[in-house]
């Protein structure tokens, strides 16, 4: 009987284990799966958006934060912004397709914790139930 032989894989550049602080992966991660991130990849992949548009679907989000949101995506090249030279100025932001990849994951999970809530609520309630 032949014994294969495993080969180890590289260790990637992007090592979250890497024990020297945020590995830029890590920071991604962070992006995509904060709470305005998620929302704001999940509205995009409908269509896009301007500005107060997205705000007004995203609800409950400050200006502030959602232009810290819009721009971190947009340096990590998840997010387009389209500026048209036009009085008004008018800026419209839309998923690129690295983006649309990502939105799609998070739109999953999001589905999937909405679809399984009822059984996190009855573990939450155990959970109390044990400790209480």
């Amino acid at each position: 009987m032949a014994v294969s032989k495993v080969t180890p894989q590289p260790a990637s550049k992007y090592d979250a284990m890497d024990g020297e602080g945020m590995c830029p992966y890590r920071l991604v991660l962070e992006h995509v799966t904060s709470r305005w991130g998620v929302l704001v990849l999940i509205e995009l992949l409908e269509r896009s958006y301007r500005f107060s548009e997205l705000r007004r679907a995203i609800g409950r989000v400050s200006e502030k934060m959602l232009t810290q949101t819009l721009q971190t995506l947009e340096r990590d090249g998840l997010v387009h912004r389209d500026a048209k030279a036009v009085i008004p100025p008018r800026v419209d932001y839309s998923l690129t397709d690295l983006g649309r990849e990502v939105a799609e994951q998070v739109r999953a999970l999001a589905t999937w914790t909405k679809d399984r809530m009822d059984d996190v609520q009855q573990a939450r309630e155990a959970y109390d139930e044990a400790r209480g």
